[in-house]
């Protein structure tokens, strides 16, 4: 099988099904339901009718000798299954069908998704924590966290998933840890942080040493950029500068000293500036 296979990398999953009672092989639903999730099915009914809409196509791609299960079978069957295993499996396949090329933007963010919370239930709303590639718009990989706060833990998870040598990670400001810009390194990838309130002598020294006048008046190296959105625009400044006194003192406390470490031979880092 090619490496982009589908089947290929979930045929791993373990089926804890009785062999006796087994009707629909699962990489038979397991090819449905990730092929119905894709087109956009929502829910176990919506992919049991992609099912039968699609069956003549994935019967081309595996056996459906029983036809398309129903949605509760569907439903009792992915039930079953390791959700960390399938986690994994998944990676593996999109970051096998999506090559990352040096030096490419690997943004890592969390997101509520819209209508997850059950009141009748009582659950709470589902929170993902993605790593997403912004050259191609593919999602790599994904972590599912009980609320926002727990995507400081969930990150480093993520990061296990994912081949990112190379690339730049970058992150908001509740990424900006020591054990994250760690994990990145370790991952020989460089990363972007946001610095806001929550690493305040962080915070001091960039606005110190970059007020927002001196930004926007600089005179070395640097690029921009203005994006309309949200009904706001921004103007993104992107200096080059040498390495200052602050921020080296601030590596005992943070974790740049790999970082710095890692600088190009003239010791300059990319610094960043946005003005709303």
């Amino acid at each position: 099988m090619q490496d982009h296979d589908l089947l290929s990398h979930f045929s791993i999953i373990q089926d804890y099904r009785q062999t006796g009672k087994i009707e629909h092989k699962l990489t038979d639903i397991l090819l449905l339901v990730i092929g119905a999730v894709i087109a956009g099915a929502d829910g176990w009914e919506e992919i049991e009718d992609f099912g039968h809409d699609r069956l003549t196509w994935l019967q081309e791609y595996a056996d459906f000798d029983n036809g398309i299960p129903s949605h509760d079978t569907l439903a009792r069957v992915m039930s079953l299954i390791n959700p960390q295993q399938f986690q994994r499996c998944f990676a593996d396949w999109m970051q096998s069908c999506h090559t990352l090329t040096n030096g490419e933007v690997i943004a890592i963010d969390g997101k509520t998704l819209r209508g997850s919370y059950d009141k009748r239930r009582r659950t709470g709303a589902i929170h993902m924590v993605s790593a997403f590639s912004t050259a191609n718009g593919v999602v790599l990989g994904q972590v599912k966290t009980d609320e926002k706060s727990n995507e400081i833990t969930a990150i480093p998870e993520l990061l296990k998933l994912l081949s990112v040598c190379g690339c730049l990670v970058t992150l908001d400001a509740m990424g900006c840890q020591k054990a994250i810009a760690k994990a990145i390194l370790d991952k020989e990838a460089n990363y972007l942080l946001a610095v806001k309130g929550n690493h305040k002598r962080l915070e001091d020294a960039f606005a110190k040493h970059f007020p927002l006048s001196h930004v926007a008046q600089y005179q070395g190296d640097y690029f921009s950029t203005i994006e309309k959105a949200h009904g706001r625009e921004e103007t993104r400044f992107h200096i080059v500068s040498d390495v200052i006194g602050d921020f080296v003192a601030l590596s005992l406390q943070f974790a740049i000293t790999s970082a710095l470490q890692r600088s190009p031979p003239n010791n300059s880092r990319m610094l960043s500036a946005t003005i709303g």
